[in-house]
């Protein structure tokens, strides 16, 4: 009986043994698969922070206000956009206001890598882009959906493409037609517009300004305001959504809605920047240039087009409308005045003017919404 109980205990002990060796293995297997599976899984949060931590910054300077749908509904999402899609590697930080480069020298500034993108209306530096500015005379665009759309195509084509060779362009855009708002003035034919003092965004508008007897004034956008507070100017040729984004809504009580002339915009980036980056970062800034943004460009213009115009006609604002200035037998000669001084000026520069005017009709023709 002694010696059935001791086998009895033995058997258990040993039982017990081997229950534990074999829990003790488990255990070591679970905490070690644990452990690989924590270290995994902070190895690759490392690599994503590392990787954030080491993303291309790219400076955007452009010269809207951080309140006008340009920044808030065009840029700010592009820019999101673009760090989406790179998962984080490329981080656009945008600088309204001007702030980081001065409105007329924004686009030679991505040029010579002082910024790294930057957006500018042509008009703002005379004589730099003399063939792309053919595209804003009157009578080729009627809003700023078909205006971004020639000049998109213009430059897809090649045929204002040399004007731009310095940067890497990333797309085109155009503003609606420019109407003219005074302060308190209505101008219904050229001849009221005699001897005001109205601003110019570029020297098409200031020649047509001219021909009909007004003096143009060369001023950014960003001074337009205090210049129309001060009595420096008497209005101003502008088209309606920048009239809402700067404000100027505010001090001007008169609109000739007429498609006077029409401005181009780019977006640029700096040449060296761009080459720089690995082919998969280059494909996300192409897969976000181009018609594309074009396209998403004209449509918020002509969005907020529509936005302060009727914001004007509840002020009580007067409104005249002049839809056909080219036909209007008022209009028609210094319209026809200023388009030919414009593309005369481009011919003295040795430049085959007549050939790109004609390029334009056809884009017009064909970007006609």
């Amino acid at each position: 009986m002694l010696t059935q109980a001791l086998s009895h205990q033995f058997k258990t002990s040993i039982l017990a043994v081997l229950m534990a060796s074999i829990l003790g293995i488990s255990g070591c297997s679970n905490s070690s698969e644990t452990q690989e599976q924590t270290t995994g899984d902070t190895q690759s949060a490392e690599a994503t922070s590392t990787a954030k931590a080491d993303a291309t910054i790219l400076r955007f300077s452009h010269f809207w206000p951080s309140t006008a749908a340009m920044h808030t509904d065009v840029f700010e999402p592009w820019a999101k956009k673009i760090e989406e899609e790179s998962d984080g590697r490329l981080k656009v930080e945008i600088y309204p206001s001007a702030t980081l480069s001065k409105p007329d020298v924004t686009y030679d500034s991505a040029a010579k890598g002082v910024i790294d993108i930057g957006a500018q209306a042509q008009g703002y530096t005379s004589g730099r882009f003399p063939l792309t500015q053919i595209a804003e005379l009157p009578g080729l665009s009627n809003s700023a959906s078909q205006m971004s759309c020639m000049l998109q195509k213009l430059y897809d084509d090649g045929v204002i493409a040399s004007e731009y060779e310095d940067t890497h362009l990333l797309f085109m855009m155009g503003a609606g037609p420019g109407a003219l708002h005074t302060v308190d003035k209505v101008i219904r034919t050229p001849e009221d517009m005699k001897g005001m003092r109205l601003r110019r965004p570029s020297a098409i508008a200031g020649d047509i300004i001219e021909a009909a007897g007004a003096s143009p004034v060369g001023l950014p956008a960003s001074d337009i305001y205090s210049s129309l507070q001060r009595n420096v100017i008497d209005g101003l040729s502008f088209a309606w959504s920048p009239t809402g984004s700067f404000r100027l809504v505010e001090l001007v009580n008169a609109h000739t809605n007429i498609p006077f002339y029409s401005s181009a915009l780019l977006v640029t980036m700096n040449k060296d920047k761009y080459d720089a980056l690995p082919d998969d970062l280059k494909k996300v800034i192409d897969d976000n240039s181009g018609k594309v943004m074009a396209d998403i460009v004209g449509e918020m213009f002509d969005r907020e087009d529509a936005k302060v115009m009727e914001e004007a006609k509840a002020k009580g604002d007067t409104i005249v409308e002049i839809p056909d200035p080219l036909n209007d037998p008022d209009w028609k000669v210094p319209l026809e005045q200023g388009t030919n001084k414009y593309l005369n000026d481009v011919k003295a520069l040795g430049l085959d003017a007549d050939e790109v005017y004609a390029k334009a009709k056809e884009a017009s023709a064909s970007c006609k919404m």
